[in-house]
């Protein structure tokens, strides 16, 4: 008798070799999965002579997941022990299911091709000595993994003597196939229902009036164990009598049998196949430019010296060109830019507006501009005593407040005080230690009137220069924590862009890590010089003498005496009646004539204090930027930001080259292991045209 063959023989042929090369690992291969209850009928039914001698392929597998019955009772017993399958002839093995793969191949040159799959019996209690839970367990997972497929076939062996509704394969093919379009049931051992009712219910179930499956219900009756004193052909005719009989010839044809289930197999196969075959070529081509990305992604394999220096010089490169787009605002030239702390520039511009902001006004000790006249009347006698304000106690602050302006003024973002130690570790060390701060204090005139008593020498109407040295070094005592403050803000600004650039440049966290340990006991000694750089400008302008050539001292000088003379006069004027505000002559004169030597000096070291101060700030801020941020970190010969270059990739040592270069284990396995895939997808490609 001519056993039917398989539709689209040239496409199954194509299937079968994307099987032998192993790319079911990658794309799901059009499959048939036998699966069922323990006891169901699933491996007589694979192992049925008509079944196996018409669906047997050119390389028919059928993978066994579960101890097989083999003609050669050695070859079992070698697999047994291969599998760690214990059984009475391997007690040493450990497991009753394994999920290793059984691959059993028929080969012959006029066969067609397909992949049947058995795997475990379902079962849900353990058998002392012989199943676990755990058992129990690997098999439910194992089932659902090889029916999970869009491209496999559910063949739900499901015996007739028993209600569907207790067989689990239905449910599980439910929740991997929500539109129940793969699920095939396959009733088998319909000899052992005798009752008529239960007939009946086997009838209802081919018919789809019970429990409906979109492929429907076969009915088959499997090998037994009274088919072994038979030989093929005998054992098959008998087999196939039942269906002769009532109630089973009220059944369509096409509906009963082996060879009726073979004929709809073959249909199903092929029809899945021409579905899948223009899927398979698009996941092929989408997996092959994935792995390809990602092979591109761990870099060229640095083997030779030379090799390794032109992969870290590569990164070098693109690190560079990230600075420099950095440095000149350009953050479309880079997508690490979408990252706003990585804009660097911005970031420094910003943190230096807070600084100027915050420093006028709070970098002095005492508040300049208070009301004049009234302090001006203390006596000296009164400061001999100890009746003037004392300056305010630093005031704790979080970090999140250190640059905090005035209400209308932004506020910066930063956390709590062990926000960047935390943060950065290996900037301990380098950044401010106190982050505190001091709001200045009233009672200026009492400070400097105090001042001018424990200093003053035998002068006349004047004093001496040390006097002003010594009260802009006191005004001036905070400059030194709040440049340090402004500096670590900076350095954690650059150092946050070096990493991130670093990530953006080299892909390889283990060469990321690498080359961030190799550079930065450099990149610390820069923080330093830079954070030095700052602490010599701060004490330039506090060691020294004061003095300027900025012409602005002189007219700050003139307004400041010019406004504390109109300040004193608003009390003794009076408004004609063009609203214009007039005085006396004698009036004027009484301003700045009864005053006391003391107050007049005291008031002239003010003035000449505010003066300097305004000059030497606005200076002292300019500088700061200029030569410890911009040349010390962002764009000097020695900044942090030009350590990683080319010309740093060439002066490392053959050593330390390979332990940043090199490719770790671990980069080893994947680069290996996306070669093999790309090989067996670009094959894939061509297997499938």
């Amino acid at each position: 008798m001519t056993q039917p063959t398989l539709t689209s023989p040239d496409r199954l042929r194509k299937i079968d070799q994307l099987r032998e090369r192993n790319l079911a690992a990658y794309l799901p291969l059009p499959q048939l999965v036998a699966v069922g209850d323990q006891s169901s009928g699933k491996s007589s039914l694979l192992g049925n002579r008509s079944f196996a001698l018409a669906m047997s392929p050119k390389s028919l597998i059928v993978v066994m997941l579960c101890r097989a019955s083999l003609v050669d009772a050695n070859a079992s017993k070698k697999i047994n022990v291969l599998m760690d399958i214990k059984t009475a002839r391997n007690p040493d093995g450990n497991k009753t299911f394994a999920e290793d793969v059984l691959k059993i191949e028929r080969c012959g040159p006029d066969e067609d091709y397909l992949t049947v799959i058995d795997v475990p019996g379902i079962f849900r209690s353990k058998t002392e000595g012989v199943t676990t839970e755990r058992d129990c367990e690997l098999v439910a997972k194992m089932v659902k993994k090889y029916i999970r497929d869009s491209q496999t076939v559910i063949l739900a062996v499901l015996p007739s003597n028993v209600d569907v509704a207790t067989q689990e394969i239905l449910t599980f093919a439910e929740e991997v196939d929500k539109t129940g379009e793969r699920p095939l049931g396959i009733l088998t051992k319909p000899d052992l229902v005798k009752e008529r009712s239960g007939k009946a219910v086997v009838c209802n179930l081919v018919l789809g009036k019970r429990r409906p499956l979109t492929l429907g219900y076969h009915l088959v009756r499997s090998r037994g164990g009274d088919d072994e004193d038979l030989d093929g052909e005998a054992a098959s005719y008998e087999r196939e009598e039942i269906f002769k009989e009532d109630p089973w010839t009220s059944l369509p044809a096409h509906r009963v049998g082996i060879e009726a289930l073979l004929e709809r197999l073959q249909e199903l196969l092929g029809q899945i196949t021409d579905k899948a075959y223009p899927k398979l070529r698009s996941q092929a081509r989408r997996m092959l430019t994935e792995k390809q990305e990602e092979l591109a992604g761990l870099g060229p394999s640095p083997q030779t010296e030379r090799q390794q220096q032109q992969y870290l010089a590569g990164n070098a490169s693109s690190f560079q060109s990230m600075v420099r787009a950095a440095l000149d605002a350009d953050y479309s030239a880079h997508d690490v830019f979408d990252n706003d702390d990585l804009r660097l520039v911005t970031r420094v511009v910003n943190i230096t507006e807070e600084f100027s902001a915050s420093f006028e006004a709070r970098s002095h000790a005492y508040a300049f501009g208070e009301d004049l006249a009234a302090e001006s009347q203390v006596s000296l006698h009164d400061t001999v005593e100890g009746n003037f304000p004392k300056q305010a106690s630093p005031t704790p602050m979080s970090l999140s407040s250190l640059f905090a302006l005035d209400d209308e003024e932004k506020e910066v973002e930063d956390c709590d005080e062990n926000y960047y130690s935390g943060l950065y570790p290996d900037l301990d060390g380098v950044l401010a230690r106190d982050w505190s701060r001091h709001n200045p204090a009233r009672g200026i005139m009492d400070w400097i009137a105090e001042m001018y008593r424990r200093s003053r020498g035998v002068e006349l109407g004047t004093f001496g220069p040390r006097i002003l040295s010594s009260a802009f070094q006191e005004q001036s005592i905070n400059w030194h924590n709040m440049t340090h403050q402004y500096m670590s803000r900076v350095i954690v600004a650059v150092h946050k862009f070096i990493l991130g650039a670093f990530e953006g440049a080299c892909t390889d966290p283990r060469v990321r890590s690498e080359l961030t340990s190799g550079i930065m006991s450099e990149l610390l000694d820069r923080y330093r010089a830079g954070m030095s750089h700052a602490t010599y400008l701060v004490d330039v302008e506090r060691q020294k003498k004061p003095y300027t050539l900025n012409h602005y001292f002189n007219n700050s000088l003139q307004i400041a005496r010019g406004n504390r003379i109109c300040h004193a006069l608003k009390g003794k004027g009076w408004r004609e009646k063009n609203q214009r505000l007039v005085v006396a002559v004698d009036d004027v004169s009484s301003i700045v004539s009864y005053r006391s030597n003391a107050e007049h000096t005291a008031e002239d070291i003010h003035d000449i204090l505010q003066a300097y101060y305004k000059v030497a700030r606005k200076r002292f801020v300019d500088n700061v930027y200029h030569q410890a941020v911009d040349h010390g970190l962002l764009s000097g010969p020695s900044n942090p930001l030009g350590l990683s270059c080319e010309q740093w990739v060439l002066q490392l040592e053959a050593e330390k080259l390979r332990t940043i270069a090199g490719d770790s284990r671990i980069t080893q396995e994947r680069r290996i292991c996306l070669e093999k895939s790309l090989e067996d997808l670009e094959e894939a490609m061509k297997i499938l045209g």
